[in-house]
């Protein structure tokens, strides 16, 4: 599940967090164009999604010539948008099983598009300043031991656990439930301001416990160690009620509209075929989110330093 997960902003604004609202209406006007040498793609609004387009919408631009146009959609809806030929590819995907037995298997409107060589992963975290200062502090059970150093004006006297946003697919509130934790979850909004609130803790030094994901650029910029929760064991997180255990380690997917993959042409063939690293989609991510150069920049710094890599995957 791309728990993490859904939605960020522009700019680290652009680049936030799925947001709440259901945009699949907001289709692109070249969505499914037949005939035309568009191609649509969904938009997701974390900085790392964002870097996989910006570099597929740069190439299929500047090296096959087509228009492409993106749509900002929530995760879930993204699914629907696909399905119905409102967008024609998803390049980050995080596990989504009701929708891939729906659409995938089922009713064959989505085509998978194969690995996109970055594996997520979602957990706890706390600064390593802290980590380093209390080492027992990296096993939850040890952490009641110390909630209150995590109590902020908005966590009701007990210890906050920052997540971003609340249109997250998440399973942190079952697991303070269920791991009787003395913390309250309490949701930033976005990724954009979840990494300003955890900056701000960094800056000042501050403990902070935050529910956060890799790959992504801000363990650059503040190392951040991860909480052992109980192991992750197939189906351990079948019933969202029920959840007491870690989060899983999962290849992230891209899928296609079915119709886009059978006859995209080079732009479908190129899609599937786009495949590249953690250390390639940070690179990316950090201009963008980080040094503040416009998605188009980035992509543009990323292909002329690394066209052994991508020339592969044109058709």
């Amino acid at each position: 599940m791309r728990l993490r997960i859904t939605a960020l902003a522009a700019g680290l604004a652009l680049l936030t967090g799925c947001g709440a609202a259901d945009m699949t209406k907001q289709a692109s006007p070249f969505a499914n164009a037949q005939g035309a040498r568009t191609v649509t793609l969904s938009m997701q609004s974390w900085v790392g999604a964002q870097a996989n387009v910006a570099v597929a919408q740069y190439l299929l631009e500047h090296e096959l010539g087509y228009r492409v146009d993106t749509v900002q959609v929530d995760e879930v809806p993204a699914w629907d948008a696909l399905s119905q030929g409102r967008v024609d590819a998803i390049l980050e995907d995080w596990g989504h099983p009701e929708q891939e037995s729906r659409y995938v298997d089922d009713k064959k409107t989505i085509a998978r598009g194969g690995n996109l060589g970055v594996t997520g992963h979602i957990g706890w975290y706390v600064p390593t300043y802290l980590a380093e200062r209390h080492p027992d502090i990296t096993d939850w059970k040890n952490l009641n031991k110390y909630a209150s150093l995590f109590r902020t004006a908005e966590s009701g006297g007990k210890g906050q656990l920052l997540d971003g946003s609340p249109s997250y697919v998440t399973n942190d509130k079952a697991l303070v439930k269920n791991l009787k934790l003395d913390y309250q979850v309490v949701f930033a909004g976005s990724e954009a301001a979840q990494i300003t609130q955890i900056r701000q803790f960094a800056k000042e030094k501050k403990p902070f416990l935050t529910y956060w994901y890799a790959p992504q650029w801000l363990f650059e910029k503040v190392p951040m160690t991860e909480v052992k929760l109980p192991p992750h064991k197939e189906g351990c997180d079948a019933d969202p009620e029920k959840v007491a255990c870690a989060y899983p380690h999962t290849p992230l997917e891209k899928y296609l509209n079915a119709d886009f993959a059978r006859t995209g042409g080079k732009a479908a063939a190129f899609l599937k075929k786009f495949r590249w690293t953690t250390d390639d989609q940070n690179e990316v991510s950090l201009m963008i989110a980080d040094q503040k150069l416009t998605p188009e920049e980035a992509a543009k710094k990323w292909v002329d330093s690394h066209a052994s890599t991508w020339r592969a995957w044109l058709p």
